[in-house]
């Protein structure tokens, strides 16, 4: 995926999670997306294409040995964040799924009246 593709497929996801809003705290070069103030997905403005998400740390080390273009965090803090960078390694499908995981370890951390969907039955099917 090139830059802008990256960037567009991870801010198209975010936009359609429920309760999702983007911010711009850190100026108009960043959009910061949130879910009940806490931040879950970071994309800079500057061309680069990076897209800053949470990740479990056994996953976020896991995608970083698995895919050249995953890396720890940029200026996040490594354990609990990936950078995704532009690059053959990564997949539209792939970059909605990490979205989707980085909404979702966010949201169960919220107190159960805040939670916009159920963590643990969001995305899934019904049986």
């Amino acid at each position: 995926m090139d830059a802008r593709e990256l960037t567009s497929a991870a801010a198209a996801r975010a936009d359609e999670l429920p309760g999702s809003e983007r911010e711009n705290p850190f100026g108009p070069e960043w959009d910061v997306y949130k879910v009940r103030g806490r931040v879950f997905l970071l994309l800079p403005l500057d061309g680069t294409g990076r897209v800053t998400l949470k990740s479990h740390p056994d996953d976020a080390e896991a995608l970083r040995e698995t895919f050249a273009d995953i890396v720890p965090g940029y200026h996040m803090n490594k354990k609990h964040w990936i950078t995704l960078n532009p690059g053959p390694s990564l997949e539209e499908g792939l970059v909605t799924e990490l979205v989707t995981e980085s909404y979702l370890l966010v949201v169960e951390k919220l107190p159960r009246a805040q939670r916009p969907v159920d963590p643990q039955t969001f995305g899934r099917p019904v049986d």
